[in-house]
């Protein structure tokens, strides 16, 4: 029997929430557990509902998306819920803004609601998705910070990092592709656990806070190549 996944909805429109929540459950494996309409509720609700999933919009009273993210990840909970940002805003600043803070996958709102199935499961089993027109926008984003820089490479405003290992960039390069866990120790025949002892040596050696993250460092550094 799969998994319900609970899922916490936090947007300032009552009826954004109303057509989520609808939508959301005609799915079998998916549960809303609670609404929000503001990001400090958001926080008290991440902290008494523990859901396994926020959806977050990125403009909400009292306190940003942005800064939800940010201060979920200080709350110390035994497991952060997983956050995908769904917003309308696909503005360059305001996508590395969320993946940065912690968000773990970027959806506009108007995506198909298939995507969102998809973009919940897969980041719910461990994953990191974007949209094409959002990985499309970090990618430009990445490439005309590396334009615009005349400092050589390895002295630009980043840290010297530890070498990554080929094991390591091979689970980078499917962890860019959004696989989660599961399905990178299929397809490299390796444990679970040993994938994600590479994953969290990445992101050591990369000094990012998540997946997303990483995947956009990576590609700044010409570790990998993010594909449109």
């Amino acid at each position: 029997m799969t998994a319900t996944i609970r899922i916490l909805l936090a947007d300032d429109h009552p009826i954004v929430r109303e057509g989520l929540r609808a939508v959301l459950e005609t799915q079998p494996d998916f549960e809303v557990v609670g609404e929000s309409a503001s990001g400090d509720k958001v926080l008290q609700q991440v902290a008494q509902l523990q859901p396994d999933l926020l959806l977050l919009d990125l403009e909400m009273p009292v306190m940003d998306g942005v800064e939800t993210i940010k201060r979920i990840h200080q709350l110390q909970l035994q497991r952060n819920p997983r956050i995908i940002v769904f917003t309308a805003f696909d503005n360059d600043e305001r996508i590395i803004h969320a993946i940065q803070a912690g968000a773990n996958g970027y959806l506009l709102k108007g995506a198909p609601r298939d995507d969102i199935f998809n973009a919940i499961r897969v980041t719910h089993q461990g994953g990191s998705l974007l949209q094409p027109i959002v990985a499309s926008k970090l990618l430009r984003h990445v490439v005309q910070q590396g334009e615009t820089s005349t400092v050589p490479k390895q002295d630009r405003d980043m840290p010297v990092i530890e070498e990554l290992t080929e094991r390591e960039l091979e689970v980078l390069r499917l962890v860019a592709q959004g696989m989660p866990n599961k399905e990178i120790a299929t397809r490299l025949i390796i444990s679970e656990r040993t994938v994600k002892f590479h994953v969290s040596s990445i992101m050591g050696k990369l000094g990012a806070t998540n997946r997303t993250e990483a995947v956009s460092l990576a590609a700044q550094r010409g570790l990998i190549t993010l594909h449109a």
